[in-house]
């Protein structure tokens, strides 16, 4: 739904994506996977469009297909190290860091595409706290847009997966929510073409407020 006024969900747990969703790192992506472009003689543009939200290989297995998976591996690996030790650029989403303060004592959990060393990393440039439940790409044995993630996320929690409430930007990750059962606030431009259940520019505008028997209303605009 297209917000033109304030908009109210309720939920009992939050699933929230990091790249793009908590953490703006567009300019370390753009440096990184622009390169591996150039590498493999690909349009730099059309592989931006497909690398947002999917874990590397994932990724690679559909820009050159036919090619092992052991190599997209291996390839992955290697990239995942270059991010990781690349922060230059990386800043909070407007808004993530009210919005997190505001889900103490609610439970929720980060579900990102990152590994833990990359998703430690960005936390940290952006001056996030990382959540104590943590779904990372060790974690999973599937990638976005599969749902994996945010099943084992909602398990962790203990909370029904048509009780959570997920928060991404990409295509790819409101696919996997919407696998999963569960509902989906896009975050970002990335987010507003793939019809998430609602949407925000950013986190600015997300107010919670915990009501009995553990919901929690969510006003967003």
């Amino acid at each position: 739904m297209p917000m033109t006024a304030t908009t109210v969900l309720t939920a009992r747990a939050f699933l929230l994506d990091m790249d793009g969703t908590l953490v703006n790192s567009d300019a370390v992506v753009e440096r990184v996977w622009r390169r591996w472009a150039d590498r493999h003689g690909l349009d730099g543009d059309e592989v931006m469009k497909v690398v947002h939200g999917r874990q590397g290989y994932a990724s690679m297995a559909l820009l050159l297909p036919g090619r092992p998976m052991e190599q997209n591996r291996a390839d992955n690996a290697h990239l995942l190290a270059e991010e990781t030790a690349d922060t230059d650029g990386v800043v909070e989403v407007p808004g993530a860091s009210a919005f997190l303060a505001s889900l103490a004592g609610v439970p929720h959990a980060l579900v990102t595409s990152a590994n833990v060393a990359l998703s430690t990393a960005r936390m940290a440039a952006a001056g996030l706290p990382l959540p104590g439940v943590r779904v990372t790409a060790e974690s999973v044995g599937a990638s976005k847009p599969d749902p994996e993630g945010f099943l084992k996320g909602a398990a962790e929690l203990g909370v029904a997966a048509a009780d959570c409430l997920v928060f991404e930007d990409s295509g790819a990750g409101i696919s996997a929510g919407r696998s999963a059962g569960m509902r989906v606030v896009g975050v970002g431009p990335r987010a507003r073409a793939c019809r998430p259940d609602a949407w925000v520019s950013d986190l600015t505008g997300v107010r919670v407020d915990v009501g009995e028997g553990g919901v929690v209303r969510v006003s967003l605009g």
